[in-house]
């Protein structure tokens, strides 16, 4: 096109360009040899400079009377790795068609410059003089890398803090995980190497220690400094953050041939990465530092915050480990810090991060096994402590896990709570217990019939229609409303208003009994006691493990005082006294001295399937009672 520069044409291009012309030895294309701006050479065989134009002298500073007999490999640096090497060898020996690679050279008057080399082989016809030849040619793309190179900072660089983002920490942490990874073969026609680095990030494959740590911290508290005094004041703050972390790594690396990698990662979070580092010492060292200095108070705008930071630490080798692998446990550590109270480190521990991976795989399985029926009940008989007949008994669910086994409530119902699967769960256990209740009082009518205690979570109530799922299965099952018992503990029954309250009293009025469990470990209220209805009261097991004596003669009064200050209080108030935990005959006897209602306990029986409290009730029918 007239009148537009494309600017100079590649050397391959110039190849074809030279068959289409008369012999080389004619002067119009001697003259366009010599004046192409384009630094171009023409190489033996052997790789030695057979002939050169101006700009190839001047780019690399040889005489004008021509480089003739120089070898070009050194001149472009071609040996110094060993796939472009034998690329470069390939194409001399015509096996391989087009060499194009990219070299830092060194310009005669000092300076360093990024050249594109490209070797191709000379048309038979052209290279006839030469004795069978390849062009060389060298072109000047500084102006392009240094422009590649600022829209990779920019692109790589947190515009707030001027610290590598995410993408780049996650290129350097992947880089120091997979050290000595090399770039895939080279095709079997052109091959060009990824022969860059990014700037001081390079140098990986070192000997070093084989390990690797990392910090990840992030700032607490920090929504509310943007909530409250706005967007710019928390940018100022992050800046200062980076300043100081920026400081702390600095330190850290003086006695090192590298200061730990400082990144921001997003929003208030940061990270220290430490490549080589030396164990988990130098880590929280570098933690300590870093809380210490934050801990010194920030002038922003004429403003005086003062911030903490939690930080979660890892340090492990890095065979084995991947970059996610390792991002994972330091986000689970700062967690942990965030949990244990803030403003510390907190380093990862293996068997806290297996518990936490056993309580991710039970909540996760929660719902769908209810769905496969791996929940079973077992029951614990409640026993009158005058006559010590079967009065009752509490439905107590387990979980036959396929990998964990047979596990007890205090591993799941938690879980069940947090993520919502207590409803579905503890209407299956309702329905599943009050069923079985019905089918006791069928199978069984020569004897009275017993009561059936299910625990109810106050999630229940809130979300769900507790009542109407009452009502249902009563109606269901053909359960006399008595003869259910709903526990709720103490810290979810004491200050109940609104829909928990209406919902109890409900139920109360249904004719369903309401428990009160664990008595005397929460509240302890007392006041609320005449205004819920409540029909029963559990008493910690805590009360009954304290009957004990202090010297093999006279027992200690003062558990017995406050067991019996209970029990004759709630008989005033109407309401019957459960004993937990009995596991002694003086034990129950003492309960009994004091007029407690019923016992439970391993006095009386562990947990047991259904079908033994069958057993019961057929030796009771057996007696006649």
């Amino acid at each position: 096109m007239s009148g537009t520069s494309e600017g100079p044409a590649p050397a391959a291009d110039l190849a074809h360009t030279v068959t289409q012309r008369p012999a080389p030895d004619t002067p119009l294309h001697h003259a366009a040899f010599a004046a192409a701006p384009l630094a171009l050479a023409v190489v033996d065989r052997d790789g030695a400079v057979v002939t050169a134009n101006d700009a190839f002298n001047s780019l690399f500073g040889t005489s004008h009377e021509g480089p003739a007999g120089l070898v070009a490999s050194d001149l472009v640096d071609l040996a110094s790795d060993s796939r472009t090497w034998h690329a470069y060898r390939e194409v001399l020996r015509g096996r391989q068609a087009q060499l194009r690679c990219t070299r830092r050279l060194m310009h005669p008057d000092g300076h360093s410059l990024w050249g594109q080399v490209t070797v191709a082989p000379l048309p038979r016809s052209e290279a006839q003089g030469a004795g069978g030849a390849v062009l060389l040619s060298v072109s000047d793309i500084s102006a392009s890398r240094e422009l590649q190179a600022r829209l990779r900072h920019l692109q790589m660089h947190d515009a707030v803090t001027r610290l590598p983002n995410r993408a780049l920490f996650f290129e350097r942490l992947s880089a120091a995980v997979d050290a000595g990874a090399q770039s895939g073969p080279p095709g079997q026609d052109s091959y060009e190497p990824a022969y860059e680095t990014y700037g001081s990030y390079a140098g990986y494959g070192e000997t070093g220690t084989g390990r690797i740590g990392l910090c990840y911290l992030d700032i607490d508290g920090f929504k509310a400094v943007n909530d409250t005094l706005g967007h710019r004041t928390g940018d100022q703050l992050l800046a200062t953050v980076a300043e100081r972390l920026t400081r702390c790594a600095e330190e850290a690396g003086r006695t090192r041939s590298r200061a730990p990698l400082v990144a921001r990662l997003g929003g208030d979070e940061f990270a220290l990465l430490v490549e080589d580092s030396t164990g988990t010492e130098q880590l929280a060292e570098l933690a300590e530092s870093v809380l210490r200095s934050l801990q010194e108070p920030f002038d922003i705008s004429g403003q005086r915050l003062s911030v903490s930071a939690s930080i979660g630490v890892v340090e492990r080798r890095a065979a084995g480990t991947t970059a996610t692998g390792l991002m994972q446990a330091a986000d689970t550590t700062l967690y942990w810090a965030k949990a244990d109270g803030k403003g510390r480190w907190t380093l990862f521990d293996p068997e806290r991060n297996a518990h936490r991976m056993t309580r991710q795989a039970l909540s996760s399985t929660l719902r769908p096994a209810i769905d496969r029926e791996e929940f079973v009940l077992e029951y614990q008989p409640l026993v009158g402590l005058d006559d010590s007949e079967l009065h009752g008994v509490e439905a107590l669910v387990r979980w036959r896990h396929p990998q964990f086994g047979m596990l007890t409530p205090n591993r799941f119902i938690g879980l069940a709570e947090e993520n919502g699967a207590i409803v579905q769960l503890g209407r299956w256990v309702l329905e599943t217990a009050c069923r079985q209740a019905r089918r006791w009082q069928l199978d069984h009518p020569g004897v009275p019939p017993v009561y059936v205690s299910v625990n109810v979570a106050v999630r229940q109530v809130w979300d769900s229609d507790l009542v109407a799922d009452v009502a249902e299965i009563l109606a269901e099952t053909g359960l006399a409303p008595r003869l259910l018992q709903l526990e709720l503990t103490e810290s979810a029954v004491m200050g109940s208003a609104g829909r928990p309250l209406q919902a109890l009293q409900a139920l109360s009025d249904m004719g369903v009994r309401i428990a009160i469990d664990d008595f005397g470990t929460g509240y302890s209220n007392l006041a609320y006691l005449s205004r819920l209805p409540v029909s029963a009261l559990k008493l910690d097991g805590s009360f009954v493990h304290g009957f004990r004596y202090d010297d093999g003669a006279h027992p200690n009064p003062a558990d017995e005082v406050i067991v019996e200050a209970l029990v004759q209080l709630a008989h005033r108030l109407g309401l019957t006294v459960t004993a937990e935990c009995v596991e002694t005959k003086d034990q129950a006897a003492r309960l009994r001295r004091i007029g407690c209602d019923t016992g439970q306990g391993w006095l009386y029986s562990r947990p047991v399937p259904a079908r033994s409290i069958t057993g019961l009730l057929m030796a009771k029918t057996a007696r006649g009672v």
